[in-house]
């Protein structure tokens, strides 16, 4: 170790680097368990991942789908398909069978591999040849479903020996499409050497402060694109990556106490259950060792996090972004309380707020966030017309997530709206229109409009307005039954808590449902805050 420049990120940078220098260090501990695997032992799991994916016939370009959960497995399976050149698409553990073979079909899969532990895994694996035909392998990992071949047993009779191509590949995170179905965010892949540490790397450091050996939790799913990111990153780090499958707000505590993190990635709503701890219990655990406390996916509100950082100290970095990586911007603690609500300043990529027509606004006035990042390439796979939307109009280049936002006289950007009314409850995107497409095929519906409402826990919640068809049946009977309905048809999150019925929606002079006018009442009084 004495040879290494730990201060240089790119002195290692790669898991199979640090696996010859550390291979005793757990690489990966999982809190539900305590299961650990080391640097040494990730690293051979990954080559037999990578042996087996070659063995079936992939090549660089190929997907592969995981419906897996926070696990050492998944990890794996990552790191796996990342040396092998491949396409990781990773589905949400929760995804219902319809909701997850969707993703597999419209990614191509070649090969699947499913979590028995997920809720609705058996249910897919059970009609899988009829619903995923084009799929030429299909495992069960962390457990046995019925007709399918074990994971684990599969990789145990393959070589521990790197891949003689490796090729560098990428995940491909799935987002919303413009017909409310999923849409896989596509990044050319990396033309980069395997072994050299990745260009993406040294932009984690610089963004997001992270630093060679740095022992850090993941508590949010590695579905997401930040949670997969910081997992890979603090791999190829030389980190211990201290694994969530679940969160609760004392384990949190608990676990900071015992493994001595150095830093962590969180979603907004962790914060809220943690400060809502009694004091007693708060002040049980050692927190000290936290040096880095990374926050995205949702806004937080400003009491929380200024509460947060009275407890945990000025250790907080709020990061605005996405899959698409078209640019972001990031706010430290002491810049917070001086902008508090602010999601801060553009980190990568110059911004721009426009109106609808891509004309600059004046500061202070919302509109439309642009990235100006000429090296952000991707397309949103299979859809053309989202691709092309992520344009501005006047053709410079720039690219927006959708989000609305303003910025003050030194720059600060503050979010105004989001994403074509995209719910985010708990740090996880919900997009109201697929719920909208289940319940208006009920024969008592009339017409329907879903969007998120303010809750003090999640941040948001999933609520629905309804004009019956008949309005003498509104009430509870009818609001639970068209409940469960959507359950039948979507996965729990996607539904919602709650319905209210109106006798008519207002709508505009076009006839269109005022959805924003319906929301905004909902809203009244509360404001979006990073």
């Amino acid at each position: 170790m004495s040879e290494i420049d730990l201060k240089d990120p790119m002195a290692v940078g790669t898991l199979t680097g640090w696996a010859k220098i550390q291979p005793d260090k757990p690489a990966v501990i999982t809190v539900s368990d305590e299961s650990t695997i080391t640097f040494g032992e990730l690293e051979n799991q990954a080559n037999r991942a990578a042996q087996l994916f070659r063995k079936s016939g992939l090549k660089r370009g190929d997907t592969v789908v995981t419906l897996v959960g926070n696990s050492i497995e998944f990890l794996e399976i990552n790191n796996g398909a990342q040396r092998s050149g491949l396409y990781l698409v990773p589905i949400a553990s929760r995804l219902n069978a319809e909701e997850a073979a969707y993703i597999i079909n419209d990614c191509e899969a070649r090969i699947a591999i499913i979590d028995a532990t997920t809720k609705h895994g058996a249910d897919l694996a059970a009609d899988f040849a009829a619903m995923c035909p084009d799929v030429e392998q299909v495992f069960a990992v962390r457990g046995d479903i019925a007709g399918l071949k074990r994971w684990e047993e599969a990789i145990a009779t393959m070589s521990a020996e790197m891949i003689a191509d490796p090729a560098v590949g990428v995940p491909m995170i799935y987002s919303s499409g413009t017909t409310g179905k999923p849409k896989g965010v596509k990044h050319p892949l990396p033309e980069t050497p395997y072994g050299q540490p990745s260009q993406h790397l040294p932009l984690m450091v610089g963004w997001y402060g992270m630093r060679p050996q740095m022992d850090f939790i993941i508590s949010a799913p590695m579905y997401h694109s930040g949670a997969n990111s910081f997992a890979m990153t603090i791999l190829a780090l030389g980190g211990t990556v201290i694994l969530f499958e679940k969160f609760d707000p004392e384990k949190m505590l608990q676990v900071i106490d015992r493994y001595k993190p150095n830093g962590g990635q969180f979603v907004p709503t962790m914060f809220t259950r943690m400060v809502k701890l009694p004091k007693e219990v708060r002040d049980k655990y050692d927190v000290s060792s936290m040096e880095l406390a990374l926050h995205s996916a949702a806004p937080c509100p400003v009491e929380v996090k200024r509460e947060m950082i009275e407890w945990w100290g000025p250790i907080f970095l709020d990061i605005y972004g996405g899959a698409e990586n078209v640019g972001g911007c990031q706010i430290t603690s002491e810049e917070w309380l001086k902008k508090p609500g602010s999601v801060g300043k553009a980190s990568h990529g110059s911004l721009h707020i426009c109106d609808e027509e891509g004309n600059e606004l004046p500061v202070g006035e919302a509109g439309l966030i642009y990235f100006e990042r000429p090296e952000a390439q991707f397309e949103y796979l299979g859809d053309d017309e989202k691709t092309k939307s992520s344009f501005d109009p006047k053709a410079r280049g720039w690219r927006t997530y959708g989000d609305i936002g303003r910025v003050d006289e030194d720059g600060y950007l503050y979010l105004t709206d989001r994403r074509s009314f995209m719910i985010v409850a708990g740090g996880v995107n919900i997009y109201p229109q697929e719920a909208e497409n289940a319940l208006i095929l009920h024969p008592k519906v009339s017409d329907v409009v879903v969007f998120g409402v303010p809750d003090p826990d999640m941040g948001e919640q999933v609520k629905a307005v309804v004009q019956p068809a008949d309005w003498s049946t509104a009430g509870p009977e009818l609001e639970a039954e068209l409940i469960d309905y959507c359950k039948s048809k979507l996965a729990t999150l996607k539904c919602p808590k709650t319905i209210d019925f109106q006798e008519q929606l207002p709508r505009d002079d076009n006839g269109k449902i005022s959805k924003k006018a319906l929301k905004d009442s909902y809203w009244q009084g509360r404001t979006v805050s990073g």
